[in-house]
């Protein structure tokens, strides 16, 4: 069945949209004000240790996106293949798409329950039901929330007390660690490595517990590592979470991304995990809806209350139009994961394969649409490899220290993007390394 890719055209440079202008108009704007402060009776200059003091501690002590800096170089350069960003690049299907239109047309674009539209929560908790086994009241258990983003944090902030420990993969998605700090907590890094797969493995997890220890957030299929986790490693970290009497969050939005007859499984649906997980997932990766921002949470009812609770503050609700988009996605999408799945695959093999080949060692990812190939073999670190790679042969790509210090040493490839691109920028990659040492 066909699915679309799409091109995602850059706005122009004097498109107030872009963020460059943006950004100038902003600064512009704050240079205005201030100079209009500076003049008002009875303003007084704020010194930088005023200013130091204005941003919580905790906002401070969350470190900047080590990503950021390679999109913003990217946005000035031209005929970039991108390697770098994690959203698919096929548009959303069309019946899809068709149905948040008709909501608008019918007028449906006033407030759902906090909760979310029901007949949505009702089609997701079958759909969980008839894929994995496990049962989620879409009434006392089911939350429809802004993206997996927000479902994150409603959960670190449901549980966490100011200085819990919570224990993390490292590598993994950049965000996991500031969503824990920013909620007061402590994140605690467990280094995952390439000669294992970036999998957990359940005996260093349980080297890491303490007393201060409250819960463990896994990640699987794994951005970045594209790693997934074997049942039986699993088993062993709910047994781990058991025993310490561990509350697990389980972000899961890759969970259609996996590959070479590997099956899903949520911890969720292991014995006793239902009542101490919870379970986050989305739309964004496998129905090519990443703007729709619409995901879902689904836990134990005293911590669905607490998620709640922040949500309804902080919230109000999911976008309506985007719910009805994701009702159908449940309902009729399923054709569409399929062929973007098989399409991911193609590009996966060709990926991973690729990177063997031109001596930049990666480990199989059996998940999610991204590889971790190891760069230590050129000598040179990963950050400045990426930004060789970029402003030499014009192909983007994360450094893995962006997401833990266990990336060091690794860059994140995105395959996400056509076939063709992929075999371009392989052959880029390829003449940084042969033609253009980088100089040391």
């Amino acid at each position: 069945m066909p699915i679309a890719s799409n091109d995602r055209p850059f706005a122009s440079d004097d498109d107030p949209r872009r963020t460059g202008a943006a950004g100038a108009g902003s600064a512009a704007a704050a240079q205005t004000t201030g100079s209009a402060g500076a003049g008002s009776a009875g303003s007084t200059a704020l010194d930088a240790a005023d200013r130091a003091t204005r941003v919580a501690e905790r906002v401070q002590a969350v470190p900047g996106s080590g990503i950021r800096r390679f999109f913003d170089i990217i946005a000035s350069m031209d005929h970039v293949i991108s390697l770098g960003v994690g959203e698919p690049d096929f548009v959303t299907p069309w019946p899809i798409s068709e149905a948040g239109i008709r909501a608008i047309e019918q007028g449906r674009t006033h407030y759902t329950s906090n909760l979310g539209l029901l007949e949505l929560r009702e089609a997701i908790a079958r759909d969980l039901e008839r894929r994995y086994g496990v049962e989620w009241d879409p009434r006392e258990e089911m939350l429809i929330t802004t993206g997996v983003s927000e479902g994150l944090d409603l959960a670190a902030r449901a549980i966490i007390n100011p200085g819990d420990e919570v224990i993390v993969a490292d590598p993994s998605y950049a965000a996991h660690a500031p969503a824990i700090m920013l909620a007061g907590g402590v994140a605690v890094p467990v280094e995952t490595r390439a000669s294992e797969g970036f999998s957990l493995d359940p005996r260093v997890v349980e080297a890491a517990v303490t007393p201060k220890t409250r819960a463990l957030l896994i990640a699987y299929p794994s951005n970045p590592t594209g790693a997934v986790l074997e049942r039986s490693a699993l088993e062993a970290l709910a047994d781990v979470a058991r025993r310490h009497d561990l509350i697990v969050i389980s972000d899961e939005i890759y969970d259609r991304l996996v590959y070479g007859g590997f099956e899903h499984t949520p911890i969720a649906a292991l014995p006793g995990m239902k009542e101490r997980t919870i379970t986050l997932g989305g739309f964004s990766k496998s129905h090519a809806m990443t703007g729709w921002r619409v995901g879902w949470a689904a836990a134990p009812s005293d911590l669905f209350g607490g998620m709640l609770k922040i949500h309804q503050y902080a919230m109000m609700s999911a976008p309506t139009v985007a719910q009805y988009a994701a009702l159908e996605a449940v309902r009729a999408g399923e054709e569409y994961v399929v062929a973007m799945r098989e399409e991911y695959d193609r590009r996966r093999q060709l990926m991973w394969r690729g990177f063997n080949k031109l001596g930049l060692a990666c480990a199989e990812p059996r998940g999610a649409f991204y590889a971790f190939p190891s760069v230590a073999q050129t000598g040179y670190d990963d950050e400045t490899f990426a930004e060789q790679l970029l402003l030499r042969e014009q192909v983007a790509v994360v450094p893995g220290s962006a997401f833990g210090a266990a990336g060091s040493g690794h860059v994140r490839a995105c395959y996400a993007t056509s076939y063709e691109e992929i075999e371009e920028a392989l052959e880029r990659i390829g003449r940084l390394l042969h033609y253009a040492p980088l100089a040391k």
